[in-house]
């Protein structure tokens, strides 16, 4: 009996060890990971670089408190902000902390302005920011929201990409847009380029800030090292965790001067944010992403394996019916449950995770090889294969009904 609270529907499979794209169960059976930690191990398992920095850290100082200057926070945030629209980083632990931390920037940049009316955010349908009670609002999503009384105030939801719709959202106590470039938890939908770019607009004209979750899609998962950067919009507000960290916790929220001016000196806190362990990693994941040529080999790696699953879909149209994603956040649409579809790839001892609209992600790390993902493709092949083939007996088994002649 697992003394463990059971919230999640676990596989019953556990790992010992894994190395780049593989994994290795306690058993010894080696699978394909193309789940990475749902995004997180952007660099694959145990890669070198992140072990040494650990190891490094692991034998001077790990926790001190941030009622001390922490230089290794303060580099990461200097590195971060070289490379983004930023000016300034707050560090926490996970992706829900660093979306709270921006949806309370947002709400107090405009309590700072001499407008605490305007608290409400607009979201979209099919987001999936966090499981905190704020986060889960923001959401929307009901699966998740009931039985934990009333969601938390302050959230407008519209339908995916409806400009109209955000338009008419809009109102005096408007504070701000919250937008995730590609949906991943909501099915791998991508917001189109011209959408994102007229929300930035509408911010504008309205004083409102635009805020990014890219939480799943930051740090090389689309081949850009932000999504938001492939639509050239620029936000004023933005978190991210997840890859940041390699697979140590790790989360921030990033903002402008002007937007995180309220933000003031105990207006936020984390026990455990920036702390010099994962500061450490963070810092060693830049360096590895940042390297010349890295962002592009994930570009032209992302571009091959999108090819090669688009031969897959032609191949068996009864089992995929879209593939989407940017980068190497991919999914694959289905035709049959996608719960089967998951069920069958761990067949093939390959990893893949499920997504709303009947999609299965496809997260491999971004350091990927090009004989791992033409193996990856045979086994998608065999498991779609293998499914196509129960889909058309169970059609052939059930019985037709003749018409009643009277």
């Amino acid at each position: 009996m697992s003394h463990l609270l059971p919230t999640y529907a676990r596989v019953d499979l556990a790992f010992e060890r894994g190395e780049g794209a593989w994994l290795v169960a306690t058993d010894g059976t080696r699978y394909l990971d193309f789940t990475g930690g749902v995004a997180v191990n952007a660099l694959g398992h145990a890669h070198p670089a992140l072990v040494a920095a650990l190891r490094e850290q692991a034998d001077k100082v790990w926790h001190v408190s941030n009622l001390f200057r922490i230089p290794e926070a303060e580099r990461l945030a200097a590195r971060l902000c070289d490379v983004t629209f930023a000016d300034l980083v707050f560090f926490c632990n996970s992706g829900a902390e660093a979306l709270e931390g921006a949806i309370k920037l947002t709400r107090k940049y405009h309590a700072a302005n001499g407008q605490p009316e305007r608290y409400r955010i607009i979201t979209f349908e099919g987001a999936f920011h966090g499981r905190t009670l704020a986060t889960l609002a923001a959401g929307g999503q009901k699966k998740y929201l009931d039985g934990f009384g009333p969601p938390v105030d302050g959230f407008d939801q519209v339908p995916f990409a409806d400009l109209e719709a955000v338009k008419a959202a809009i109102g005096p106590q408007t504070a701000g847009i919250l937008v995730e470039a590609v949906q991943g938890e909501g099915g791998v939908r991508s917001m189109p380029p011209a959408t994102l770019r007229a929300l930035r607009e509408l911010c504008d004209t309205h004083g409102l800030l635009l805020a990014f979750d890219e939480v799943q899609t930051g740090l090389g998962r689309t081949g850009s090292l932000f999504a938001h950067q492939r639509a050239g919009v620029t936000p004023d507000v933005m978190g991210i965790a997840k890859a940041l960290g390699g697979g140590f916790p790790v989360g921030a929220f990033l903002a402008t001067a002007e937007a995180a001016k309220g933000m003031t000196a105990g207006t936020h806190g984390s026990t455990f944010g920036g702390n010099p362990l994962a500061m450490a990693i963070g810092n060693a994941v830049l360096d590895v992403m940042l390297a010349p040529g890295f962002l592009e080999e994930v570009e032209r790696k992302a571009l091959l394996l999108k090819q090669r699953l688009a031969e897959i879909k032609d191949r068996h149209p009864a089992v995929i019916r879209e593939v989407r994603g940017e980068g190497l956040l991919l999914g694959l649409a289905c035709v049959v449950p996608n719960d089967r579809m998951v069920a069958a790839l761990r067949d093939e001892k390959m990893l893949a995770v499920g997504a709303g609209d009947n999609v299965v992600r496809l997260l491999p790390p971004l350091v990927i090889g090009e004989a791992e993902i033409a193996d990856a493709i045979e086994r998608i092949d065999r498991a779609a294969t293998r499914l196509a083939q129960e889909s058309a007996a169970s059609s052939q088994s059930t019985p037709k009904l003749e018409g009643i002649k009277g």
